[in-house]
């Protein structure tokens, strides 16, 4: 990262005003698919360090996300609506979102967007990187702190929880941040579907096909996801997919849903917070039952939820696709990949969500 005075905000396809990623442009080799896999599963590297590129998706997949964003954009608008209230009144005119990239990145500008539209101009957005066991961006922290936004204003977002391994990783990496700095932030995360009963603020409990979980960097500025490479000093790292310019679908999808706030109503919080405890004994209990009867030793090998299940399709080695209900719309996207890649699927109508993805066992 370059000194203060030399410092170029990075956006990707968005606008400033909507997103700023504290992340660092490299140019590294994109692995192919196949092969991030199997360095993966043999140890050799954390998957931080690699990365594979991204191609456009079919025409049949993108006719599945136009139909989900036609199907959701109402619904999506209201539940941004219904985040953006919750975190004004617990926050505030004074709001500094720090979305987790990339998954957070499009909720993030939604609802950059929509408190400004209804509660406050004094809205802040950055998008920042958070790696699964190595924590999170600190350069990061750091740069929000020095740019002098009230730690007390922070609130971290993502577009979802499946089984609860970020909001954990989040948890423990700001208790350490506050251990050792007096600029203490909070740890509470937003998320518009809480599948595994983690989150502070939430829209929903649904496990449904939220469009911008459908889409990898076409829908999220074209950026892949974060790295920590080697070596490297500053914010973590990413790489831009320019190949994919014509492909961008992230400003569409976010005006798609803004231009909707308006003629939607603000939906209501149904959430009983006593669902979280059983919420989280349910979610336990099932990842130990695949675990089981699909012998899995690595939990990480087993992606619950809708999004989840959608990313293994993208990007990595599926093994197995299991679905709740076949014939849901929800999961129409997922029976294409599935076709595509050639991905045995199976039925599980006592699952508590609508999919779930298990990776390929590919050790050499």
């Amino acid at each position: 990262m370059s000194d203060a005075s030399h410092y170029i905000p990075l956006t990707g396809s968005y606008t400033l005003a909507d997103c700023e990623f504290l992340l660092q442009e490299v140019n590294i080799q994109p692995l192919s698919i196949a092969e991030k896999e199997t360095l993966l599963q043999n140890g050799d590297v954390h998957y931080s360090k690699i990365i594979s590129n991204e191609t456009e998706p079919s025409q049949t997949y993108l006719e599945t996300f136009y139909t989900l964003v036609e199907a959701y954009a109402d619904r999506l608008a209201a539940e941004i609506k219904l985040l953006a209230k919750q975190i004004f009144e617990a926050k505030g005119e004074c709001i500094t979102l720090v979305s987790l990239a990339r998954a957070g990145t499009p909720i993030g500008v939604l609802l950059t967007r929509a408190l400004k539209q209804y509660y406050t101009q004094n809205v802040k957005h950055f998008s920042i990187s958070i790696v699964r066991d190595r924590g999170i961006d600190t350069a990061a922290l750091a740069h929000i702190q020095a740019a002098g936004y009230p730690a007390e204003s922070i609130v971290f977002v993502d577009g979802w929880t499946a089984k609860g391994v970020i909001n954990r990783e989040l948890k423990t990496a700001i208790a350490h941040w506050n251990s050792t700095h007096d600029y203490c932030i909070g740890d509470e995360l937003c998320v518009i579907s809480d599948l595994s009963g983690n989150a502070q603020w939430i829209a929903t409990t649904d496990d449904y096909a939220i469009p911008s979980g459908v889409l990898n960097s076409t829908v999220s500025g074209l950026l892949s996801r974060t790295l920590m490479l080697d070596n490297m000093t500053g914010f973590h790292q990413c790489i831009m997919y320019q190949h994919l310019k014509t492909h961008d679908l992230s400003n569409w999808f976010i005006d798609q849903v803004s231009q909707r706030f308006s003629t939607v109503p603000t939906a209501v919080n149904t959430v009983d917070r006593t669902w979280r405890i059983t919420r989280q004994k349910i979610v336990a209990a099932y990842m130990q039952t695949i675990m089981a009867r699909y012998n899995i030793t690595d939990i990480n090998k087993i992606k619950p939820g809708v999004a989840e299940a959608t990313r293994v399709m993208l990007r990595r080695v599926p093994r197995l696709l299991i679905l709740r209900d076949s014939q849901s719309s929800d999961i129409a996207h997922l029976k294409v990949l599935a076709h595509e890649k050639n991905v045995a699927l199976i039925e599980d109508p006592n699952m508590p969500f609508s999919a779930i993805a298990l990776i390929e066992n590919i050790k050499t």
